[in-house]
């Protein structure tokens, strides 16, 4: 030990005791006080979902209990402000440093910036470290000191740089801090209330949160299943993939442990000439680098969580049809793969990364409906919700990135449904009314003879909707879209050639914050940064709801387990539940016994700023005992899954 000092380790996303930078720094010096802290007001609108907040419950138990083997009790605050938290953990403890491991996304730069500033003023030391990425967003620039803009060229430029090795040492011993401390309970932090925890029962037989159970996932992963990943992956259903985002979100497994494990193997059977493996290891990699480019561009350029990284969109005319994202959110939209790949989020909090891409264009291609209502519809119900990804992923389906989807692809749900679900299997697990629909219209029942569905008891328009939008109109409205956009986007420049301020009036108004800059770190001057774009693209100068999970009151329901094993799952309870959610009119014993992620969101959380451009509330069903949500209360003011391991995380993968 260094001396008789007191740390404060300030855990946030780095819910881990191996390679955890902070903590490590901290236990060299003397003693130490862990804390976490749980601050509802300062996320906004950005409060974690139901599925997320479950995660970070158990996931901070298991915390607890390893911190409590090596001797020291990790404190749980909920707190009003982060800074008055931390502020009194040092008056309570005589600490005379603070320590933390860094994040990305402009809330947390914010708030950073904001409490090393207070500390540093209180005479109090704080470091802070890289515990989340390979390389820090300020160390990967081109030749000429640019920041990347195209994720090949970021990639290829950081697999080139010498990276660090992974600390695995793990401390025997951990010195508490003196003096009598009050450290709270993870219960009196209001993760998890009580109408929420028969649902949340089914979350816990499908994954088991933790750093430790991370570590095996992972293990598991790499020497089951990494070989088959480049094919695997594909599928659209089942396991296929490492299903390790919520541990690299959560920070339950470093992502510098992951990457060289992956290299040695990569190593090993480069020796052995084994093609397959390579391959499966550089789709999988280039997923980690994803995950690294998404930190990389919210850094970079903070404001891509509220408008588009490119400027073409800002006179895009979108089509805010509530009853649209109604249908596209409860997986009623009578495209079965969209169906599908909605009703497994409603029901798990968790869908593959390419139904992720599938579901997202077609809220965005269309329906045009604005990027930004399903992206926080995303934050709110996905387990593995991961701001940073969840932005790379939506801009990039918008074509608001240089190398991202053209605006006007519009992709054939049908066509997606015969290439990654050809025999139909992940439509009818999750659609039950079509599980007898022949593998060969099961993608487009509207086309099927009336012999076919009558013989699969499918009734369209009445146990299954029509399709919402036939995809001529949608092609051809993108395509109006487009153009108008492209003429309001001239009449502005010719505005601004003729000397006038004024700009045309955009369809969705949206406020955008400044974010300060930390003198700490190198945080690119947004002025200064040059940023090329592809040819003909219009760019900006400068760089810088609710989800219903069914109880667990039948013990034979249970959710496809990520746990790699034998689970059956019969998802039949779970439609007819939502199938009688969707017609239902008035207040039964099932409708009690679904609660909305958005709903328990906001019942935590009722101070929310307002803000011109918010996610509209349109509840199919109201309780008494449940404040209904208002189109003022889901704003978009400040940063927004990505989630992320290979390709769960970024819904930009695998294009």
């Amino acid at each position: 030990m260094g001396g008789n000092f007191t740390t404060i380790v300030w855990f946030r996303r780095d819910l881990r005791i191996e390679d955890n930078p902070a903590l490590s720094a901290a236990a060299k010096d003397g003693c130490i006080f862990p804390v976490y802290i749980w601050c509802p007001k300062e996320e906004g609108q950005f409060y974690a979902g139901r599925a997320s907040r479950w995660w970070l419950k158990q996931s901070l138990a298991h915390l607890g209990q390893s911190l409590r083997s090596l001797g020291v009790e990790l404190a749980f605050i909920k707190a009003e402000n982060t800074l008055d938290a931390l502020s009194k953990c040092v008056q309570a403890t005589g600490a005379t440093k603070v320590v933390f491991n860094h994040l990305y996304d402009p809330v947390s730069l914010v708030r950073d910036h904001d409490i090393k500033q207070k500390l540093l003023g209180l005479n109090v030391a704080v470091q802070s470290y890289n515990g989340d990425l390979l390389f820090e967003p300020w160390e990967v620039y081109d030749e000429n000191g640019n920041v990347f803009t195209f994720f090949d060229q970021y990639w290829e430029k950081l697999l080139k740089m010498q990276m660090e090795p992974a600390s695995l040492h793990i401390p025997r011993h951990l010195v508490p801090a003196p003096g009598n401390i009050g450290k709270g309970s993870i219960e009196e932090l209001g993760l998890e209330n009580e109408p929420e925890k028969s649902s949340n029962a089914l979350l816990g037989r499908a994954w088991c949160p933790g750093w430790d159970n991370a570590d095996k996932a992972f293990t598991e992963f790499v020497e089951q299943h990494l070989l088959g990943y480049s094919k695997s992956r594909v599928k659209v259903g089942g396991d296929s993939t490492s299903m390790l985002s919520p541990y690299l979100h959560f920070g339950e497994l470093s992502v510098r442990t992951v990457f060289h494990r992956v290299q040695v193997k990569q190593i090993l059977w480069a020796k052995e000439g084994n093609n397959l493996g390579l391959e499966s290891i550089s789709l999988f990699l280039r997923a980690i680098g994803l995950r690294e480019y998404s930190r990389y561009l919210c850094f970079n350029f903070p404001f891509t969580h509220e408008r588009s990284f490119l400027s073409n969109l800002k006179y895009f005319h979108w089509n805010p049809d509530q009853a649209c994202f109604k249908a596209w959110r409860q997986g009623r939209t009578g495209y079965p793969l969209v169906d599908a790949g909605m009703r497994e989020l409603w029901a798990t909090g968790w869908i593959h990364n390419r139904m992720r891409v599938i579901v997202s264009s077609f809220c965005v291609k269309f329906l045009l409906l604005p990027w930004t209502w399903g992206m926080k519809y995303f934050w709110d119900t996905l387990l593995d919700a991961d701001l940073e990804s969840d932005i790379l992923g939506w801009q990039y389906i918008s074509g608001s990135l240089p190398d991202g989807h053209d605006l006007n692809r519009l992709d054939d749900p049908e066509a997606q449904g015969s290439k990654f679900d050809p025999e139909g299997e992940y439509v009818r697990q999750w659609l039950p009314v079509l599980s007898r629909m022949p593998a060969e219209w099961i993608h487009h029942p509207w086309d099927a003879p009336m012999s076919v569905l009558k013989a699969a008891g499918v009734e369209l328009g009445l146990n299954y909707p029509k399709p919402i939008i036939d995809i001529d109109l949608a092609r051809k409205r993108l395509t109006e879209a487009i153009l108008l956009m492209q003429e309001r986007a001239g009449a502005a420049m010719a505005e601004n050639a003729n000397g006038s301020n004024e700009e045309v009036e955009n369809s969705i108004n949206v406020e955008y914050p400044i974010i300060p800059v930390d003198n700490s770190v190198n945080f690119r001057d947004s002025s200064s940064t040059k940023v090329f774009f592809k040819e003909n693209a219009v760019f900006l100068s400068g760089s810088s709801c609710h989800q219903r999970f069914p109880t667990a009151q039948n013990s034979n329901d249970c959710l496809p387990n990520r746990k790699r094993s034998s689970c059956v799952v019969d998802i039949r309870e779970l439609q007819d539940k939502a199938q009688s959610c969707n017609n239902g009119a008035g207040m039964s014993r099932i409708d009690e016994d679904l609660c909305s992620t958005a709903d328990s969101s906001l019942a935590k959380k009722r101070t929310t700023d307002r803000t011109s451009l918010c996610v509209p509330q349109v509840c199919f069903m109201s309780s008494p005992n449940k404040p209904s949500l208002d189109s003022e209360s889901l704003d978009l003011k400040q940063p927004w899954t990505a989630h992320i391991d290979a390709e769960e995380g970024s819904s930009k993968d695998g294009e």
